[in-house]
């Protein structure tokens, strides 16, 4: 077929960017709710090339491709999306909240921006309200140990499925370190403007605050599954 009778149908650049050997992985990561920076070199070569097609491609499945401020690129849902989607729990919220408070601090740099998921969970009782975080994995918390060994084990899942999204990556095959990313941001999008992004965000993580993630995702059944599937490796890990 022509140019001339593929720009009939579609235009030229949308035909090309759809025909890239890339194209098919990406799509279903961004489908899966996955956030693609700059780490990712190619991916985000190309979504920079043809970011104003694919916004139109995406566009008739009802879902708006976002470059954020940060420079990652993510599916974000319409009311109406074609595309199934799922919210994020309330402890993967606040997970993430302090995953972007880690980010901007100083520790970062100095452990030249690697985490362990030990420090994660101190860090989590030590700015959090620990009460309300026992809650969210046992109404009925009374503060024992089994609850907080519980509350590290969620803590672990969230973080696994945050790296799904792309959020932080495993360092090689020890799961127990991790780089956070840049598209942490989406949980500091209320923070980018002011004078100490950092101290806001701390205050979000405080306070508690809920911020909805809406993202197009896989199905709710089919995270649970793999939620599951992470807390399982991990203990057979530790």
């Amino acid at each position: 077929m022509s140019s001339t009778n593929i720009e009939q149908v579609m235009p030229l650049k949308l035909a090309q960017a759809l025909a890239n050997p890339i194209f098919p992985a990406l799509d279903s990561q961004l489908r899966a709710g996955r956030h693609i920076g700059i780490e990712e070199l190619d991916q985000h070569a190309f979504l920079m090339d043809y970011q104003t097609f694919l916004e139109e491609f995406y566009a008739r499945y009802h879902v708006e491709l976002i470059r954020a401020p940060e420079g990652f690129f993510y599916l974000r849902p319409r009311s109406t999306t074609l595309i199934p989607r799922s919210v994020l729990s309330e402890l993967d919220m606040m997970v993430g909240k302090l995953l972007c408070y880690l980010y901007l601090s100083p520790e970062r740099l100095a452990n030249e921006g690697i985490f362990t998921q030990q420090e994660l969970y101190d860090e989590l009782l030590t700015l959090a309200d620990e009460s309300k975080l026992l809650k969210l994995v046992n109404q009925r918390s009374t503060g024992s140990d089994l609850d907080r060994a519980r509350l590290q084990e969620k803590m672990r899942a969230s973080l696994s499925r945050l790296r799904r999204l792309g959020m932080v990556w495993f360092m090689g095959n020890d799961s127990s370190k991790f780089r956070i990313t840049e598209s942490v941001f989406r949980f500091g999008a209320d923070v980018r403007s002011g004078d100490d992004p950092r101290e806001a965000q701390l205050r979000l993580i405080r306070d508690g605050e809920a911020m909805t993630l809406d993202s197009v995702s896989a199905t709710k059944e089919q995270d649970d599954i793999d939620s599951d599937a992470s807390e399982s490796a991990e203990e057979e890990q530790a």
